[in-house]
Order: structure tokens, then sequence, then C-alpha cells
């Protein structure tokens, strides 16, 4: 129909990402990772954990864009989704 038609741009159905990773869960993953290093001093843990997890939720986007909304969801109705 006439008039009913307006041009839609793509940055705003895309996700956002940080670093390849959803917003959330980089922000998460950091907040652990600079807790461990500069709160507690363990350097080489916190590290890992920035590394491991933010290549965890990488992958993890790759397939799904908005993977922690649909894990966040299953878990909150688990026993409605069991077999």
């Amino acid at each position: 129909m006439d008039g009913f038609e307006i041009p839609l741009h793509r940055s705003l159905t895309e996700p956002i990402l940080m670093g390849g990773a959803p917003r959330a869960a980089a922000i998460l993953i950091g907040t652990i990772a600079a807790a461990l290093a500069l709160g507690l001093r363990l350097w080489i843990p916190g590290l890992l954990v920035w590394i491991v997890g933010h290549a965890g939720a990488v992958m993890a986007a790759k397939s799904d864009p908005d993977f922690l909304g649909v894990a966040m969801r299953a878990l909150r109705y688990k026993a409605h989704l069991s077999c």
C-alpha cells in the first residue's frame, strides 16, 4: 500500500555485539575477569576467565546472536519444557 513503506536500516535489526559477543555477555565476563584480576589480584586466572569466556560467547553468538536471551528463557520455563 502506498504511504506505509519506510526505509529500515540494517543497524536497527542486528544485535549489538562487543568484539563478536553479545553486549550483556561481554560486560558480565569482563566484570568477573576484572574482579578476579584487580580485586583479588589473581592476574592469570582473571585473564584466562576473560579469554575463555569471551571466546565461548563469540562462538555461541556465531550460531545465535541472541543465545543469552534464549538460555535465560529456557531456564525460566524449564518445568514447562521438560519432555
